[in-house]
């Protein structure tokens, strides 16, 4: 079934999606009058190709993510240095939940490709099964690692026969988003599908 993504912020660049791919890119009235069939989500914002997170390893492998059950004493952010090494020390379950609640964080960011070797077996599993791309780090790295750090990496433009990875931030423009940052995230698409919604 296609599904056609607006955003209305960038009409100019809505995506239709087939499956797992996409099968055009272009302007979303003319995209919708040649697909009246597509299944129609309309998002506020702008529609981009997503973000590369460049530190797949800081976020994944050397930082702990809490449950929210255990957020009384760790709180909601994630936990680095001596205290992450000795909660993800407990065993790879510990690491496979951490990894898996900080893969969901990075999709809540409208992040579609991590980079970084990843070596552990938990961390790997987590990207692979979220289906994020697996990149190459920049040469230069935005500032400390975060969730949303800034500058963003966006990735490179949209085209037909790509696999269907972007996200969707409730801003107005391109600079809006530099300056508020990844949190303004209202979707993460990745191989077609809708992983992540801000309701």
């Amino acid at each position: 079934m296609l599904t056609l993504h607006t955003a209305d912020a960038s009409p100019e660049t809505a995506v239709l999606v087939d499956g797992a791919h996409i099968a055009a890119v272009g302007p979303s009235e003319r995209l919708a009058a040649g697909h009246p069939d597509a299944r129609l989500r309309r998002w506020p914002g702008i529609l981009t190709p997503g973000l590369l997170n460049p530190y797949g390893p800081e976020l994944l492998e050397q930082a702990y993510h809490p449950d929210p059950r255990e957020a009384d004493r760790l709180g909601t952010e994630p936990v680095f240095g001596e205290r992450a090494r000795a909660l993800l020390a407990a065993g790879p379950s510990a690491r496979g939940a951490s990894a898996r609640r900080g893969v969901q964080r990075m999709l809540a960011h409208g992040t579609v490709a991590v980079a970084g070797e990843l070596r552990g077996r938990e961390a790997l599993d987590a990207v692979r099964r979220a289906g994020l791309a697996l990149a190459g780090r920049p040469a230069a790295l935005p500032g400390p690692a975060a969730l949303s750090p800034v500058p963003l990496v966006l990735l490179p433009a949209l085209g037909a026969g790509q696999s269907a990875r972007f996200a969707v931030f409730d801003v107005p423009d391109r600079d809006t988003l530099v300056r508020d940052g990844a949190s303004t995230c209202v979707a993460t698409v990745v191989g077609g599908r809708l992983v992540y919604r801000r309701r």
